[in-house]
């Protein structure tokens, strides 16, 4: 069920986002959209409301207060509409260890109802060069291994909102960069929309149209690469994360000023 009051060109659309943990805010009155076939990178500490913000999304997690809007649907009240639509990603989050790649990726492929499952998992052992290891168990890859088999595991439904954890982590700079043109192609291929959450900056500012920085559960600041590095008056991304992480508003002006 499409809500109506929903702007045609999100993908995400959420208002006063909020998340208690008895006395802790987690997230913190959170507002934000998201460009329909955009990147947008989702930055912040630990413990800076990332995790719990992306769980609310997926619906893991019911929000305190506020609203969220996925792909048009009220994710409070119809999120079933909008999840086979949806996938997720995180090196963190494990498949089952005892089941080979080609048994987990087959058993998410029908869970989504993919036609023809065992082709589509064939294809993308293909594309995520995972041939030689569909038949070893997840419990037995290294921790490259395992993130590339949780990256096809999100792309078995060929999903439209793509909601990525560190989907670089443990992979070597050349299979990270692999992985990074394989989603930017994806994405141009597809129109799907990517939520990534990432500390790798330059994979940041190579993918994302978009940023939101986010501290002590709230929104410090967004705005595209570009942007941000004008604002700051710094070259990097790395440089502006630390600006924000540390209160300092414009380093450069700071500086002037002393």
């Amino acid at each position: 069920m499409r809500d109506s009051n929903d702007a045609p060109d999100a993908a995400i659309d959420v208002r006063s986002l909020t998340k208690r943990f008895d006395d802790v805010v987690a997230v913190d009155t959170v507002s934000f959209s998201t460009a329909r076939g955009s990147v947008t990178g989702l930055l912040g500490g630990n413990g800076a409301g990332k995790t719990t913000t992306i769980s609310m999304l997926l619906g893991l997690l019911i929000p305190t207060s506020g609203s969220i809007t996925v792909l048009g649907v009220d994710m409070l009240r119809h999120r079933h509409d909008a999840l086979p639509e949806m996938n997720f990603s995180s090196p963190y989050v494990d498949m089952p260890h005892r089941l080979t790649i080609y048994e987990n990726l087959l058993v998410y492929a029908n869970l989504y109802g993919v036609r023809r499952p065992r082709d589509r998992v064939r294809a993308l052992a293909a594309d995520l060069e995972l041939e030689p290891l569909l038949d070893r168990n997840v419990g037995n890859l290294s921790a490259g291994q395992k993130t590339r088999a949780a990256l096809a595991k999100a792309l078995i439904n060929e999903p439209t909102l793509l909601l990525l954890d560190e989907p670089t982590a443990s992979l070597d700079p050349d299979t990270a960069d692999w992985i990074r043109s394989y989603l930017d192609a994806y994405r141009k291929e597809s129109g799907a929309s990517i939520l990534l959450a990432s500390h790798n900056m330059s994979e940041v500012e190579r993918l994302c149209d978009n940023v939101l920085v986010m501290k002590s559960g709230k929104i410090a600041d967004e705005g595209t690469p570009a942007a941000l590095l004008d604002r700051y008056g710094r070259e990097t991304l790395e440089e502006v994360f630390l600006d924000i992480a540390r209160d300092r508003r414009n380093i450069s002006d700071v500086e002037a000023a002393e």
